[in-house]
């Protein structure tokens, strides 16, 4: 399929934000370091273990379409795991689902959008579908969104969103002027594995959000 028209059922976009709210994107690197500097290391047997991810995910792309939620069972619940979310002062907790839908040549495909919290200042996007039909681009007007009415703290607040395949981390700094920024995009099939850095950017920004930074 190609170039597919993603809808959001409640039809949230950027614009909409940008009115409602003054959001402003920053793209000044110094604004988001946390998805840079000084990450956490990781270990051979956390290598191993992201490579096995990886592997899943790749084998069952061979045999479509993929079962619902494939993405958290797949991959996102491992690297939470790996990352330690699981144990305290971590939990996850569900908080919404919205409908997708893409069509193309008359072919319609759904999806929904999964919004999990692991703590106060991290939140989860999950895009799940039967296909690998949605990128990470239809999850982030759901993801700010949620960021910007998630918490009145002037906190940072820390975002993932993911499709099982790409990965884009995002920091919204709640000001009089709402401002976000992204980091780059990790994408699972880049030659070596890009879970390994999504995974120490995972647990660098669970470190910020259990100091409260």
């Amino acid at each position: 399929m190609q170039n597919p028209k993603s809808k959001i059922q409640n039809n949230i976009t950027l614009l909409d934000l940008e009115t409602s709210f003054g959001l402003q994107l920053v793209e000044d690197e110094e604004f988001f370091r946390e998805w840079q500097d000084n990450l956490p290391e990781i270990t051979n047997s956390q290598r191993q273990q992201l490579d096995r991810v990886k592997a899943s995910y790749a084998n069952l792309l061979k045999y479509p379409p993929l079962l619902e939620n494939t993405v958290k069972m797949v991959v996102l619940s491992p690297l939470l795991d790996l990352a330690d979310f699981y144990l305290s002062p971590f939990h996850v907790k569900s908080e919404k689902s919205v409908e997708v839908s893409a069509e193309d040549e008359g072919v319609t495909i759904k999806g929904q959008i999964d919004v999990l919290v692991l703590f106060e200042q991290l939140v989860v996007v999950v895009i799940e579908s039967k296909q690998a039909a949605f990128s990470v681009e239809v999850g982030k007007p759901q993801l700010l969104a949620y960021m910007l009415t998630f918490s009145n703290s002037h906190k940072p607040i820390y975002g993932l969103i993911t499709n099982g395949n790409s990965f884009i981390f995002v920091k919204l700094l709640k000001q009089e002027t709402p401002k976000y920024a992204l980091s780059r995009l990790f994408y699972i099939f880049n030659p070596g594995n890009d879970l390994y850095t999504v995974f120490r950017v995972l647990k660098r920004l669970g470190e910020l959000a259990r100091n409260g930074s």
